[in-house]
C-alpha cells in the first residue's frame, strides 16, 4: 500500500513516515499543499494523510479540489485543530476520517486499515481467498493455516493483488505499490518476488498475463 503524507511538521513527518514504514506500508512525504497536488497527479496513492495548516496551499483547499475533480482515493486529516466546528468542516468538505494531533501510531495504523477496508469494500479485518488468509494489521499470511514468512515487500505485493482478484496488474502498477521515492527499483525486482510467493504459496496463486502483468485468480 503507497500513501502520501502531507506534513509541514518535519518532527511529526519524520515519526509518521518511519512508523508506517515499520507497518509495511510505503510512504512519500511531501511538506505543503501544491506538492500533494502535483504528487496526486500522477494516481499511485491508495490513501491520503493531509494536514491542515500547511504553506502554499492549505489542506482543505487541496481536499477541496480532489474532490471537485471526482478523486475518491480516501483522506485522513490529521491535524491540531480539534474544536467540533473544524471537524464537521474537513469531513463536510470530503474527509474519510479525522485525526486530532497528537495522536498515537497504532491509533493512526489501525484507522489506515478500516479505510482501506472500507475503499476495497470489506468490512472484516481478514482477507479471505481460497486457503488463504491475509491479516493486513499483523502482517501474518495463513495457508491452510499454517503461517507463511513473507517479506515486507512480499507482503506488500500480495496485498495489492488480493485487492482486486481477477484484475491483473502491470510490472509497473506493482513496482509503484512497493516502492517510494528515491528507493532503487532492480529492473526485475517484481518477477523475484512473484517467484517467491508462488515458491512459498503454491504456482497457482500468482498467474501471469503474457504482456499483461500478474493477478490471483478469482477462484483458487
Amino acid at each position: 500500500m503507497r500513501l502520501l503524507l502531507v506534513e509541514d511538521d518535519p518532527m511529526i513527518g519524520k515519526s509518521a513516515q518511519k512508523g508506517l514504514k515499520q507497518d509495511g506500508y510505503t510512504v512519500d512525504w511531501v511538506r505543503d499543499g501544491q506538492a500533494a497536488e502535483l504528487a496526486l497527479e500522477n494516481g499511485v496513492y491508495d490513501m491520503v494523510l493531509l494536514d491542515l495548516g500547511l504553506p502554499r496551499k492549505a489542506g482543505l483547499e487541496v481536499l477541496a479540489n480532489l474532490r471537485r475533480r471526482k478523486n475518491r482515493i480516501p483522506v485522513l486529516i490529521l491535524t491540531a485543530r480539534d474544536s467540533v466546528a473544524d471537524r464537521v468542516k474537513g469531513l463536510d468538505a470530503g474527509a474519510d476520517d479525522y485525526l486530532v494531533k497528537p495522536f498515537d501510531l497504532d491509533e493512526l495504523a489501525a484507522r489506515i486499515r478500516a479505510l482501506l477496508r472500507r475503499q476495497a469494500g470489506r468490512a472484516e479485518p481478514i482477507i479471505e481467498h481460497g486457503r488463504l488468509a491475509v491479516y493486513p494489521a499483523t502482517h501474518e499470511v495463513l495457508l491452510d493455516g499454517v503461517r507463511v514468512n513473507l517479506s515486507a515487500r512480499e507482503f506488500s505485493l500480495l496485498h495489492a493483488l488480493l485487492e482486486r482478484p481477477g484484475v491483473p496488474l502491470s510490472r509497473v502498477q506493482l513496482e509503484e505499490r512497493i516502492y517510494g521515492w528515491g528507493e532503487e527499483i532492480e529492473s526485475n525486482a517484481v518477477e523475484v518476488y512473484i517467484h517467491s510467493l508462488r515458491r512459498k504459496l503454491g504456482v497457482e496463486f500468482i498467474k501471469n498475463i503474457r504482456g499483461v502483468g500478474y493477478m490471483v485468480p478469482k477462484e483458487l
